[in-house]
């Protein structure tokens, strides 16, 4: 079973309440069992909602309300789903497919905190905790098809 970012397969959850549906990983689940997760609405944040991003080792939105704890909770609520329907399936969780550059679910670059679009290297708040458990995290600018 694989996690694979809501907002990805076309769920409005994105902070401006649209979605970032990528065909490729809506193909990708059509054959492979999954399960949705948004980190952030897990964690009761609406949709929409001002954009945060990490600075430091805070998650802040625009407006400089600190969101860390909400982040960390949505994490972990990702991750339980994610187990729980796994083991419901008799299955493991086999991977994940998350949202690039997203303060939750971005590998290796992430907004660097200013609200400028500018990158810089790190993980989201929910790719850190599938990495302390070993699951491996691509993003939709990866196509698993390709290879």
């Amino acid at each position: 079973m694989y996690m694979i970012s809501a907002c990805l397969l076309g769920e409005n959850c994105k902070y401006n309440g649209g979605n970032n549906r990528c065909q490729w990983v809506v193909d990708f689940a059509k054959a492979h069992s999954y399960v949705p997760v948004c980190p952030e609405t897990q964690a009761g944040l609406p949709a929409p909602r001002p954009p945060a991003e990490i600075c430091a080792d805070k998650v802040l939105d625009s407006e400089g309300k600190d969101l860390t704890k909400a982040f960390a909770r949505g994490a972990e609520a990702s991750w339980e789903l994610a187990k729980k329907a796994a083991s419901d399936a008799g299955e493991n969780i086999e991977g994940a497919i998350l949202k690039a550059k997203s303060p939750s679910c971005g590998r290796d670059r992430i907004y660097d905190g200013t609200f400028s679009d500018r990158l810089t290297a790190g993980d989201g708040y929910l790719v850190r905790l599938l990495k302390n458990h070993h699951i491996d995290v691509i993003t939709e600018k990866e196509n698993l098809e390709d290879d």
